[in-house]
């Protein structure tokens, strides 16, 4: 990759705001908002709510760019999960708004919301699931964590992530087998 790639450019705004400098906040808005407001739309699937997500996302990046480390993921990565967080509790804290105080326990299953049939127990075990995966990401070399979250993150095929990231497809494609076999193995033992 080349010394002026976007993931470059979006680093160094990344240091700026870790800084506290409000014209590279307005550029990294400007660069990266329509992809991160898309993530939160098929996240809450509601396009108020998604700016309102992209919203408290970009002053949860602000608060916490100092935290980014170039090293653990991407840029538009880490980002990503910034809105996938924020986009989360969002929707956790419309369902508890939703909820009546008065209704027992056991009847709180019947007012939850029918997206994906999840029952809290399950929502709790996808949200431990997604920290193991996170720690099993960090696990991975840099260059095979950059090729999986800007799979998942872009929605990118292979030979997209090759002329992307400007590489071999055989060299992507080698990557994304190993880095999926060692996810596998990683998630396994969280199971």
């Amino acid at each position: 990759m080349s010394a002026n790639t976007p993931d470059t450019e979006l680093m160094d705004l990344l240091d700026r705001v870790a800084a506290r400098d409000e014209a590279a906040l307005k550029q990294l808005y400007d660069r990266s908002a329509s992809r991160l407001y898309g993530l939160a739309l098929r996240i809450v699937s509601n396009k108020e709510w998604a700016e309102d997500v992209l919203q408290e996302s970009f002053l949860g990046i602000w608060r916490n760019a100092g935290t980014y480390r170039d090293s653990l993921s991407p840029p538009l990565a880490w980002m990503g999960m910034v809105v996938r967080s924020r986009a989360l509790d969002f929707l956790r804290r419309r369902r508890a708004e939703r909820l009546h105080l008065n209704v027992p326990i056991e009847d709180m299953e019947e007012l939850l919301p029918d997206s994906d049939g999840k029952s809290p127990l399950q929502w709790a075990q996808a949200s431990e699931q997604a920290a193991a995966l996170h720690q099993c990401l960090q696990r991975l070399e840099q260059a095979q964590r950059q090729v999986v979250s800007l799979a998942y993150l872009k929605d990118l095929s292979q030979s997209e992530l090759a002329s992307y990231l400007k590489l071999p497809l055989g060299t992507v494609k080698t990557w994304m087998r190993r880095s999926l076999e060692q996810l596998r193995k990683c998630m396994a033992r969280h199971v």
